[in-house]
């Protein structure tokens, strides 16, 4: 299988993660602003836009197992600071659960504990499917595409946002995105993420909000929680320089974390250390 992926920079490593109606392209505004200080990675998920579709339905540990594959082949051994948008925030929740050595930070924008957490979620979620096969995804794109941002949103980001959608859906790989949110619940996974967590939403945001996002850094030991003013579900493209003013002063800071803390700190260490900071 062909994965297909953007990069940029130098610096700390960083692996990106789009979200179910998206591509790597939906990064470009990380990808040129934190060049100076990261080197991203961020890919087209199996069976979207450039990568080619799986060879079957995925799991979500399939999806983890295929995010840490990508991270050892262009980084190595090096721990990195990961970050999900949407779906792609819920792998990256699951991996830094069960992937602790893998993840030196992690944030998650516009993400929740997955749908499977309400079977009327879990329900539309699978619905979703039969509508790319029943309206093709130009259609299915110009449906849902202005929902991922705030009513007030930029005509033209909006266009932007259509188009990366309709360019990367492909039945395979949006089916067993779908087929792994529907069956997602990770209210038990994230409280043993250890990695130092910032959980982002955008305060117009109605497709996760910030109530979901709440749900999330509740759960998660230390975790930070902040609202992006302005932006809605796509808040990394929405508000691009707010949130990048996070992403890196939050990976600087997880750097001088990781080299501080003794590297022999088992989990429950590290926890009580970002507890009492």
């Amino acid at each position: 299988m062909v994965l297909a992926f953007r990069q940029a920079g130098t610096g700390a490593p960083t692996v990106l993660l789009h979200g179910i109606g998206s591509s790597s392209v939906a990064f470009r505004p990380q990808l040129s602003a934190l060049a100076d200080e990261l080197r991203m990675v961020a890919w087209d998920a199996p069976g979207y836009a450039a990568s080619s579709d799986p060879e079957g339905p995925l799991d979500i540990d399939g999806y983890v197992a295929r995010v840490e594959a990508l991270a050892r082949d262009r980084f190595g051994d090096q721990p990195v600071h990961l970050v999900g948008v949407s779906w792609g925030g819920v792998l990256a929740l699951r991996t830094a659960a069960t992937r602790p050595a893998l993840v030196r930070s992690l944030v998650v924008i516009g993400a929740s504990l997955g749908s499977g957490v309400d079977p009327e979620r879990a329900q539309q979620m699978h619905e979703r499917v039969a509508e790319l096969e029943r309206v093709g995804s130009a259609r299915l794109a110009r449906r849902r595409g202005p929902r991922l941002l705030s009513p007030g949103a930029d005509p033209q980001l909006v266009e932007q946002v259509v188009g990366t959608m309709a360019a990367a859906l492909r039945p395979a790989g949006y089916s067993s995105a779908a087929a792994v949110m529907a069956t997602t619940d990770l209210t038990e996974d994230v409280a043993r993420i250890v990695a130092p967590t910032l959980v982002l939403a955008g305060a117009a945001d109605e497709v996760t909000g910030p109530a979901r996002a709440r749900e999330i850094a509740d759960r998660i030991p230390g975790a930070a929680l902040a609202l992006v003013p302005g932006a809605g579900h796509l808040a990394n493209q929405e508000r691009p320089a707010l949130v990048n003013a996070w992403l890196r002063g939050f990976t600087r800071a997880a750097d001088l974390v990781a080299a501080a803390l003794p590297g022999d700190l088992d989990p429950d260490a590290r926890i009580h250390e970002r507890n009492i900071r």
